[in-house]
C-alpha cells in the first residue's frame, strides 16, 4: 500500500513539476504585460517627439523675426534721418513681436515681448560709424500632457540675431588744387561782369597790349575771376560736408598754382579756409606760359607722404581718400607759346603713377585747346571724372559736382 501512494505522490509531482515549467518558458503572457507597462511611456515619447517638432518650427520663425528686427534697427541708424539707440532698440524689439503675432497665442506673445531685448553698439573709426545690432529673443513652449511623463513640462524657444550698418562720409580725405594761373587765365569769358563799368577785357587778339589796355564797357569776367568763384563753390560743398559730422575732422586741402613754373603751394591743412585764401589771392590778371609737370609732381608728393596718413591718423582716420584736381585752359608749352610734347609725356606719367597709388585725379578744361584736353582726359583716367566747361556757369558746375563726387556719403550695410 505505501509503496504504491508513494508511486502515486512522485507521479502527481512529477506532473505538477512539468506543467509549471511549461507556465514558466510560455513567454505570450509576458509580452502582454510589458506592453501593457510600456505603452504610456511609448505614447509619451511620440508625444514629445511631436512637441519638439513644433517648437523647432516656431523656432525658425523666430529666426527669421529677429533677424529681420536687427536688419530694420540697423538700417534706421544709418538713414536719412538717422534713428537714436533707444529707439533703434525699441523698433528691433516691436519688430520682432509684431511678425510673430502672427504664429503665436496672446499668452506666448506676452512672454516673448518680455524676454526679447536688443543692443546697439557703436564704434568709430574717423569719419566712419559702425552700428552693430544684437537682437536676443525667447518664450518657453508647453509641451502635451503626457510629456510631463518623461519629466519635461516646456523647451525654450530661443534665438539670436546680429546685423551690421555703417555710415561714412566716404572716408576722410587730403585733396590738392593744381590750378592755372597763365597769361590765358586773364583772358575774357562771355559772363558779363557789369554792362556799366569799364574793366581790361583781355583776349587772344589784344593779349600783346598787357599791362597797358584801355578799359572799356561792358566789362566781363575774365577766367581767373571765373576759376576763384568756382573753386569757392568746390570748397563750400566740402564745407557742408565736414559740417555734416561733429568731430570736423575729416577734411584737409591743399593747392598750387602754375604758369610756365609752379608756384609757391599751400600746404595741406584742415578744412578749406587756407586754400580758399590761396584762391582768392591769386592775381586778378595772371601771366606767364603753362607747364604741369612740377605741380602735379608736387600734389601727387604731398598727398603721398607719411606726414599726411600721419596727420590723418591724429585724427583716428586709419583709412582716408586721396584727391587731385588739376584744372587749366590751356596746353603744355612751358615758356613759349608752342605746345610742348615731352611736357605732357611727363605730367601723364605724374598721373598713372598717382593713379596707382589710389589717388583720383579729377581734371577740367576751362575753354581749353584739343591738346589740353587730350592730356586731361588720359590724366584722369575715366571719362567720369573729367569735365570740360565753355563758359563760366559750366566751370561752377564742374567745382561743385567734384566737390559732390569727393565728399559724398555712402550707407554700406551687411547682414
Amino acid at each position: 500500500m505505501l509503496p504504491r501512494l508513494e508511486t502515486r505522490v512522485n507521479m502527481m509531482s512529477s506532473l505538477f513539476l512539468g506543467r509549471m515549467k511549461r507556465l514558466t518558458s510560455d513567454r505570450s503572457g509576458n509580452f502582454a504585460m510589458i506592453s501593457a507597462l510600456m505603452a504610456p511611456v511609448l505614447f509619451a515619447a511620440g508625444s514629445l517627439a511631436i512637441d519638439y517638432s513644433g517648437a523647432a518650427m516656431e523656432r525658425g520663425q523666430l529666426q527669421g523675426a529677429t533677424d529681420s528686427a536687427a536688419l530694420a534697427a540697423a538700417a534706421a541708424m544709418v538713414a536719412t534721418s538717422p534713428s537714436t539707440t533707444a529707439a533703434a532698440q525699441s523698433l528691433a524689439v516691436d519688430y520682432v513681436t509684431g511678425q510673430m503675432a502672427n504664429y503665436l497665442s496672446a499668452t506666448k506673445l506676452a512672454a516673448l515681448k518680455a524676454n526679447t531685448t536688443a543692443a546697439v553698439a557703436t564704434t568709430t573709426d574717423g569719419g566712419t560709424k559702425t552700428y552693430t545690432v544684437t537682437v536676443n529673443a525667447q518664450y518657453a513652449y508647453s509641451l502635451s500632457g503626457l510629456a510631463p511623463f518623461l519629466g519635461k513640462n516646456s523647451v525654450t524657444v530661443a534665438t539670436k540675431s546680429q546685423t551690421s550698418s555703417q555710415s561714412e562720409s566716404k572716408n576722410a580725405m587730403s585733396m590738392f588744387l593744381v590750378l592755372d594761373r597763365s597769361g590765358s587765365m586773364s583772358w575774357i569769358t562771355d559772363t558779363v561782369k557789369s554792362t556799366t563799368t569799364k574793366c581790361q577785357n583781355y583776349t587772344a587778339d589784344n593779349w600783346s597790349s598787357y599791362p597797358d589796355l584801355k578799359t572799356t564797357k561792358p566789362c566781363y569776367v575774365n577766367k581767373i575771376a571765373a576759376l576763384k568763384s568756382a573753386a569757392g563753390s568746390l570748397f563750400d560743398t566740402l564745407d557742408k560736408a565736414e559740417a555734416a559730422d561733429t568731430t570736423n575732422t575729416l577734411i584737409r586741402t591743399g593747392a598750387i598754382s602754375f604758369n610756365d613754373a609752379a608756384q609757391t603751394p599751400q600746404a595741406l591743412a584742415w578744412g578749406t579756409t587756407a586754400s580758399r585764401t590761396y584762391v582768392t589771392a591769386l592775381p586778378d590778371y595772371p601771366t606767364g606760359g603753362t607747364d604741369m609737370t612740377t605741380p602735379m609732381q608736387s600734389a601727387y608728393t604731398a598727398l603721398m607722404a607719411s606726414s599726411e596718413t600721419t596727420a590723418q591718423l591724429q585724427k583716428n582716420n586709419s583709412k582716408f581718400s586721396r584727391f587731385i584736381v588739376l584744372m587749366t585752359d590751356g596746353e603744355n608749352t612751358g615758356n613759349s607759346s608752342t605746345w610742348n610734347k615731352s611736357l605732357d609725356t611727363k605730367t601723364l606719367a605724374t598721373c598713372t603713377s598717382a593713379r596707382a597709388d589710389g589717388i583720383t585725379i579729377y581734371t577740367v578744361a576751362f575753354m581749353a585747346p584739343t591738346n589740353g584736353q587730350a592730356l586731361l582726359k588720359s590724366c584722369a583716367g575715366t571719362t567720369a571724372n573729367y569735365f570740360e566747361a565753355d563758359d563760366m556757369d559750366e566751370l561752377v558746375a564742374a567745382f561743385q559736382a567734384i566737390g559732390e563726387k569727393a565728399s559724398e556719403r555712402s550707407v554700406l550695410l551687411t547682414q
